[in-house]
């Protein structure tokens, strides 16, 4: 797990180095324990570096291999490039580290961008070709590693995080109105390639893009889920559905335990994280380590789910650590939390992430997480009612949006408006693809691969690697998923949603917390505006730097402030929280 960035120009310039460091020395976070930069005329790499896999200087990247004629900085894990590496070994390969990274450039050597179908795990990478002068950039089937980018005057610049290429300069920091529209509409996802700022993209999940030196690019997405079943599949019953899932979580779980560091685990005290700490027990793991944190009580809302992780803690024995955190010292890292994000995330567990990864980095490295299962396996409230819906997408706005294309034309101001809802119009071209005839498949689809990626991930790698920590999701890995596609939506949406995973649980954990009522990552206070949060958000959007950009209608603002309470998203979220959360996010990026 590191952070990575670089430039590459088109025609006679070079690269700047300088800009090159300064995104580098952005990341420290991500990667506390080295700094490198490697430049070859009109193309610069730069890495920071966190050890996880060879801890020894070998491991150092930029990595280069003159005899290849290649150098590469990569970002993630490859979890099956031990089976890789003896492979290419076989073939002839020597090896002059023991990394995952090393790994990937002789994969490229023998099967050039091919060599992406072989690996299992989750990775952003760039790779220079020396002879040819091309450059790859390469984002994990889910996500699940970022890669920014920016172009600009025939330079390319790209980053694990945007606020790095925001240091490198140079970027056009305007807000893009088709991203607004999404950010409003779709409690905040922007899917790939915009983001909020007009000047910077980010690479789509699943794509290799090949930049050639007269600046001509092509992209190649090299994975694509299919919700496709056989007739087999669908006359399947639930129990051999079930037996499948677990033991396609076994093998998920268990690749993510490489590393040449200790490996815990984020427990929430829900199916997810509780099967996961329950098959690493299954798998001999001992002395595990696990983390839960809750906030205080608001409104009469707990803020805590600590019943249920002490429950999994001590059934299993495991090596517990609580964080309990007063409203008081949340207020006080928000701005820390916000500032770590790569793009505004209006979740409330946001925060959540931020301070339980601060805690868990002073004792490991390494953390298996449960995001993914909703989205994979049918979890959230509004599947149900896809199902049988004969107009899918406007049953999955109604469920999921936070507000019409009407509704944001009173909220945010006219110079930001689009000609068109844009949102409604992605949701429908995603929805029409091939692949998924099922109104539920259709919406499944759309969670993990657009919302999924563009949410949850991306909060979690956000908030981990601002404290140096390692985040690994089982539940996103591509075979697992690829399985879970071709259950029928009925076993899904069964026992109230994750029917075929909670089934498959029960082998493992106990059933108390199965039959729980589905919980979620409470912060009530930031639900509930207040007192000084209340005033905090007021602050925000009455800045001058707020009313310069003037991206909100003023009398929609005076609404907010009088009763935020009232203004509440189908999905629970505050109004207020939400557009307060992007202005504070472009003042913290100094945009």
């Amino acid at each position: 797990m590191c952070g990575i960035c670089g430039e590459f120009v088109f025609g006679n310039d070079v690269a700047n180095t300088a800009r090159v460091e300064r995104m580098a020395r952005q990341m420290t976070a991500r990667g506390p324990d080295a700094m490198g930069v490697v430049t070859r005329g009109r193309v610069s790499f730069g890495h920071r570096r966190l050890t996880i896999i060879d801890l020894s200087e070998r491991g150092t990247q930029p990595m280069q291999d003159p005899d290849l004629g290649l150098t590469l900085v990569f970002n993630g894990c490859i979890y099956n490039y031990k089976e890789l590496r003896g492979e290419l070994a076989a073939k002839g390969y020597r090896f002059f580290s023991n990394s995952d990274t090393e790994v990937i450039l002789k994969s490229w050597a023998e099967w050039g961008p091919s060599a992406v179908e072989k690996f299992l795990g989750m990775f952003a990478f760039a790779i220079h070709e020396h002879e040819s002068g091309t450059v790859h950039l390469v984002r994990d089937r889910f996500g699940i590693k970022p890669l920014y980018y920016s172009e600009k005057d025939g330079r390319v610049g790209f980053a694990s995080t945007l606020p790095a290429l925001l240091a490198g300069g140079d970027v056009d920091t305007n807000i893009d109105r088709v991203a607004l529209n999404h950010y409003m509409s779709w409690h905040a996802v922007v899917p790939a390639p915009r983001t909020i700022l007009n000047g910077v993209r980010k690479l789509p999940a699943a794509t290799v893009r090949t930049y050639k030196v007269d600046g001509t690019y092509k992209d190649w997405t090299y994975w694509r889920p299919s919700f496709e079943r056989s007739a087999e599949d669908e006359a399947r019953s639930m129990e051999e559905w079930r037996d499948m899932v677990l033991d396609s979580m076994r093998t998920a779980v268990q690749r993510r335990m490489v590393a040449d560091v200790p490996v815990g685990v984020l427990l929430s005290g829900g199916v997810d994280s509780s099967m996961i700490v329950g098959l690493l027990a299954e798998q001999g793991q001992k002395g595990l380590g696990t983390f839960s944190i809750g906030f205080e009580a608001a409104n009469g809302e707990r803020g805590d789910e600590f019943v249920y992780s002490d429950m999994i803690a001590q059934h299993y024995g495991t090596d517990h650590t609580k964080i309990f955190i007063e409203s008081s010292e949340m207020q006080k890292h928000l701005p820390g939390a916000i500032a770590a994000m790569s793009e505004p995330m209006v979740s409330y567990d946001n925060i959540g992430f931020y301070l339980l990864s601060r805690e868990v980095s002073k004792h490991i490295r390494v953390v298996q997480s449960g995001q993914g299962a909703d989205e994979v396996f049918g979890g959230y409230h509004w599947y149900p009612k896809m199902q049988g819906a004969n107009n899918p997408v406007d049953a999955y706005m109604d469920a999921f949006f936070d507000r019409s294309f009407d509704q944001m034309r009173e909220h945010i101001a006219p110079e930001y408006w689009t000609s068109e809802d844009e949102s409604r119009a992605f949701v429908e071209q995603h929805f029409a693809m091939s692949g998924a005839t099922d109104p539920v498949d259709k919406a499944l689809r759309l969670d993990t691969n657009v919302m999924l990626v563009d949410d949850p991930v991306k909060r979690v790698d956000s908030h981990t690697m601002a404290w140096s920590l390692e985040a690994r999701v089982p539940f996103l890995d591509h075979e697992l998923v690829e399985l879970a596609n071709r259950i029928p939506s009925r076993h899904k949406l069964a026992h109230e949603g994750k029917g075929v995973l909670k089934e498959a649980a029960r082998l493992v954990v106990p059933n108390e917390v199965i039959d729980r009522p589905k919980g979620y990552f409470p912060v009530p206070a930031l639900k509930y505006l207040e007192g000084t949060y209340l005033e905090m958000v007021q602050d925000a959007l009455s800045s001058k730097a707020a009313k310069e950009r003037g991206l909100f209608n003023q009398s929609y603002l005076t609404a907010l402030f009088e009763n935020p309470s009232e203004h509440i998203t189908k999905l629970r979220g505050s109004e207020l929280w939400q557009v307060a959360l992007l202005e504070m996010w472009l003042q913290a990026q100094e945009v």
